[in-house]
C-alpha cells in the first residue's frame, strides 16, 4: 500500500476508485470489517482506499478483489467496457476473446509500480495479465514484500529489474528474461536500468476466478 502527495488526475483517479470499492461493498451488503476480514487487511485499510487516502499495490488489489467477492475486472473497471469479441461469464466456455488495443490500456498508480490491466473485457478469468512499468528504484520504497496468492510469472520487455525475495538472492533480469514463482514468497521488484523497466505480468489463481471460488 503506498500514501502520499499525489497530482490532480492522480487524485481524481484515486477518488474515482475509492467511490467503486465503497460502491461494491455496500451493494452486497459488507460492512468494513467483513470486507476486511475476507481479505485479510485491515478495515481502516479499507477505509483509507474508500476514501481515497490509499492507493492499494498489486497484491492490495488482489485480496481486495477477494474481500468483495468480485474479480479484478469488476474491481477495476465499469461494467459497460465494450469487447472486440463473446464475453461470457463463465470460465469454462469455449470462445472467449478479448483485444486489448494500446491505446484502451488504463493504468493504476501504486507509487512503485504503474499496473495497466489487460483483457478487462472479460470476467472471472483464470489469470490476470497486467503490463507494468516498474518506478521503483530502491527495495526499502516498498512497505514491505509483496506477497499474495497464487503462482506469478514475469517477462521483462524493456530496461532492466532485480528481483528481491525473502528466500533468494536478488536476480537480475533484461529485456527478454522471464521469472516464475510462488507469489505467496515475499517479492518486489525494482527497475536497475536507466529508464522505468517494464514488463509482462501474469498471475495465476491469485484473485480471479480460482482464487474467489477457492
Amino acid at each position: 500500500m503506498s500514501e502520499r502527495t499525489v497530482d490532480k488526475e492522480t487524485a481524481d483517479a484515486l477518488n474515482a476508485f475509492g467511490q467503486k470499492v465503497r460502491a461494491l461493498r455496500r451493494g452486497k451488503g459488507l460492512t468494513l470489517q467483513q470486507v476486511a476480514d475476507r481479505a485479510g487487511m485491515a478495515s481502516s485499510t479499507i477505509s483509507k482506499i474508500e476514501n481515497s487516502n490509499l492507493s492499494p499495490t498489486f497484491d492490495g488489489l488482489l485480496k481486495l478483489a477477494r474481500g468483495l467477492d468480485v474479480d479484478m475486472t469488476t474491481l477495476l473497471d465499469g461494467e459497460n467496457r465494450k469487447s472486440e469479441g463473446p464475453t461470457v461469464a463463465t470460465p469454462s466456455a469455449l470462445g472467449r476473446l478479448d483485444v486489448t488495443r494500446a491505446a484502451d490500456r488504463r493504468g493504476h498508480d501504486a507509487a512503485t509500480y504503474i499496473y495497466e490491466p489487460l483483457a478487462m473485457g472479460l470476467k472471472q478469468k483464470l489469470i490476470d495479465a497486467t503490463f507494468v512499468v516498474v518506478k521503483a528504484r530502491k527495495v526499502d520504497e516498498f512497505e514491505r514484500l509483496v506477497s499474495h496468492p497464487g503462482e506469478e510469472m514475469i517477462y521483462v520487455l524493456s530496461g532492466e529489474v532485480e528481483l528481491h525475495s525473502d528466500i533468494y538472492a536478488p536476480i537480475r533480469l533484461g529485456a527478454g528474461d522471464s521469472v516464475y514463482y510462488d507469489a505467496g514468497m515475499g517479492h518486489a521488484l525494482i527497475s536497475v536500468s536507466e529508464e522505468d523497466a517494464t514488463l509482462l505480468n501474469i498471475v495465476a489463481g491469485g484473485g480471479g476466478f480460482t482464487a474467489l471460488e477457492g
